[in-house]
């Protein structure tokens, strides 16, 4: 087991480094992941299924035990990535099926790296993980509503599809994670050491799948546009999900504190973008450039969050900002006695 936890922790550790290897073969050698097209819906139930055995009913209650930060979190999530995704189309002008690739990367609900993030940052990882929990189970309502809602104008939107896929890949496989965890209780722990890299397997599969799908447009004039694009949409994430906990702080000092701040900072600009490129080639499989976004987001906001929270956890060292500061103030030094 000690082996297995040491091949998870290396894995997180080079994640990212080793998706831009793993994008950079599928690229040259499409034919590795070509197979897997149809099967990506399955690649991240597996991932979200492996999240459901890790929660128990105590994640759960934490939603109701801390509601307004949770919810509100939740609500900051599901309208500043999505309106910044509209936002960020019309000022590139993008169209088509590109365009409706970045909002659907806005639409979807927060990604599970953000809790290493948090916990890297010293923030609230509890709530991180609380707002990361509701918005999963609302994704398959709120995808396709804000779906429809938002990216309409570029292509018809098949919200059916969009429901029934979600809800397939993600509700179902975190309910039976769930119960998985409630039956055998302390036997899932054996399991659990694994789960980290049998997620992170199923991530680059999927990742290597759009790569393979889209080998021939993946880097075209039209696409290469998607980069900027995508990093604009994750940093403004960042600054308008910590100016929006900033604010509320004002509101409700008690609750949004400095670490509740940096967790609300990533659940706002980390998106599953796993969750993205499976719904983009699943209900808009005639449109597979549609999943480009998702596959730049996923590298992109990884190295992102890595550089973010390094920071962080730098600049509260270097200012003496305990972990749980009231709203991120430096600590006073004591004023030098006279004699």
């Amino acid at each position: 087991m000690q082996k297995v936890k040491g091949a998870a922790d290396w894995l997180t550790k080079w994640f990212t480094l080793i998706v831009i290897v793993w994008a950079a073969i599928n690229y040259f050698v499409p034919s590795l992941s070509l197979w897997g097209k149809s099967s990506t819906g399955y690649m991240l139930s597996i991932v979200l299924f492996g999240m459901g055995l890790t929660l128990s009913l105590d994640d759960f209650a934490r939603i109701f035990k801390q509601p307004l930060m949770v919810i509100v979190g939740t609500i900051a999530h599901y309208v500043i990535m999505p309106l910044i995704a509209v936002l960020l189309c019309w000022i590139f002008q993008l169209d088509g099926p590109l365009a409706v690739g970045v909002i659907l990367v806005g639409c979807c609900p927060s990604g599970t790296s953000s809790n290493v993030m948090s916990f890297l940052s010293r923030g609230d990882v509890a709530l991180d993980v609380s707002i990361g929990i509701l918005s999963t189970l609302l994704a398959p309502v709120m995808i396709p509503l804000l779906m429809q809602l938002l990216a309409a104008q570029y292509v018809d939107i098949p919200w059916q599809s969009l429901f029934i896929t979600a809800l397939k890949v993600v509700l179902v496989p975190v309910v039976l994670g769930v119960a998985c965890h409630m039956i055998f209780k302390e036997k899932i722990a054996k399991v659990t050491v694994v789960l980290p890299i049998v997620s992170q397997v199923a991530i680059l599969l999927i990742i290597g799948v759009v790569v393979a799908v889209n080998n021939a447009k993946l880097f075209s004039p039209e696409t290469l546009l998607a980069i900027p694009v995508v990093i604009l949409h994750n940093l403004s994430g960042y600054a308008l999900g910590y100016g929006f906990s900033k604010l509320m702080y004002r509101l409700y000092p008690k609750g949004f504190r400095y670490s509740q701040q940096k967790a609300i900072t990533f659940e706002v600009g980390m998106q599953d973008s796993g969750l993205g490129a499976t719904l983009a080639l699943t209900s808009f499989a005639a449109t597979p450039i549609a999943a480009i976004p998702s596959t730049f987001f996923s590298v992109w906001h990884n190295i992102s969050g890595s550089v973010l929270s390094a920071w962080w956890r730098r600049h509260d060292d270097k200012y003496g900002i305990p972990a749980d500061a009231e709203n991120g103030r430096a600590v006073k030094a004591a004023a030098p006695t006279t004699v």
